[in-house]
């Protein structure tokens, strides 16, 4: 792959400053960047020409208007440091080699390459044309499609299921997963049954506890009619299926001094202080550490945590601010207007209007236009 490296506005003389490479430009990795822009040399590495909001990426398979808000260029997050389009295929505690054979040296280095997911909810595709070419024809397979099924009954099956309907009213989707509830994961019951009772509100038939005998014949996202059985005897018609169930964290860089830190399951072992474990100069966070569960907003959290922290070493101050999980909390939409979820610390579950002002109306496409230096004034 060519190296392209962007500047991020002016580039200033910051060659007394420390150097910080931070590894992938997701939810987390962009924070970091963004917050110590002004007072480090920032490198941000990423193989994608623009940052996909993945929050909003089901909404724009249902409703393809939403794409040109949803991928947001990298030449607008820093105004100091610079962006190099590439992977990263070696990380050590003080550089970084890349695809094409770019060794970058460091004075700190911050892992936040975040986890792969089936699409539509993410994409594998590193050019954002691409990307949006790939949601179009999916989109045009979903609307000539007459049932859907969803596989997985997890947030993201259960807000795919509400994106559809809101556009599809009519349209036929079952929604299963293997687990006896929705959801899954340290949620409230009453959390689950309200999701629940409001998929029965948006006929969205909901089949739980039994696992498919084969998985359907077609690729996810292809339109073509099948009928798949569950080993409980249930069949299901349809003429497109997604699969919603299958983090997978991106990790495959780590060899050598920093390979002990990585997981068989692919997760890198962090501290309290987000610093990798037996290293100084080394953080992790977002969906690749072991610090949360895999959320953008405690990504968002961790990134602010790993700003100040190496903030703090690069003053010579030896005591670091340490990351503590504010608790199961989570916001899952049913469409612009559903949905329901929990906060950390609050007793009583969220109902269907907080979760649309806070995020099932607008999806927080406009608070990241501004931190990439776009107006908000794409705004529906």
């Amino acid at each position: 792959m060519t190296v392209n490296e962007q500047a991020g506005g002016r580039v200033d003389d910051q060659t007394e400053r420390p150097t910080v490479v931070v590894v992938g430009g997701g939810y987390g990795g962009t924070a970091v960047a963004k917050a110590l822009d002004e007072t480090t040399r920032v490198v941000l590495v990423e193989p994608r020409d623009a940052f996909m909001h993945n929050i909003a990426a089901l909404r724009a398979l249902a409703d393809p208007s939403w794409l040109p808000r949803i991928f947001l260029p990298y030449d607008g997050l820093l105004r100091h440091g610079r962006v190099v389009r590439d992977r990263v295929v070696l990380a050590e505690p003080h550089r970084v080699v890349t695809a094409s054979g770019q060794e970058i040296a460091a004075d700190y280095v911050v892992l936040a390459t975040g986890s792969g997911y089936p699409f539509p909810a993410k994409s594998d595709l590193a050019d954002a044309e691409h990307a949006k070419e790939q949601v179009r024809q999916a989109h045009q397979a979903l609307a000539r499609a007459d049932g859907v099924l969803l596989a997985g009954a997890g947030p993201v099956g259960i807000e795919l299921a509400g994106e559809i309907r809101h556009v599809w009213p009519d349209k036929p989707i079952v929604l299963l997963d293997v687990a006896g509830d929705v959801l899954g994961g340290p949620y409230k019951p009453e959390l689950k049954a309200e999701l629940r009772r409001q998929l029965a509100e948006f006929r969205v038939e909901v089949l739980l506890g039994s696992p498919l005998r084969e998985m359907p014949p077609t690729e996810p996202g292809e339109l073509g009619t099948f009928t798949v059985t569950t080993e409980a005897g249930a069949q299901v018609t349809a003429d497109i299926w997604f699969r919603c169930f299958g983090v997978v964290p991106s990790s495959d860089y780590l060899r050598g001094t920093l390979a002990p830190a990585r997981r068989p399951d692919g997760f890198i072992e962090v501290g309290p202080t987000l610093q990798v474990t037996g290293q100084t100069t080394v953080f992790a966070l977002g969906d690749v550490s072991t610090a949360d569960a895999k959320m953008a907003a405690f990504a968002g959290r961790q990134a602010a945590i790993v700003a100040e922290n190496i903030s703090a070493l690069v003053q010579g101050k030896p005591d670091l601010a340490r990351y503590e999980s504010a608790g199961a909390g989570i916001g899952v939409p049913i469409g612009p207007t559903g949905g329901a979820g929990q906060f950390p610390g609050q007793d009583e579950i969220v109902g269907r209007e907080t979760i649309a002002e806070l995020k099932g109306r607008d999806l927080m496409v406009d608070r990241f236009a501004e931190l990439f230096g776009l107006a908000a004034a794409t705004a529906h």
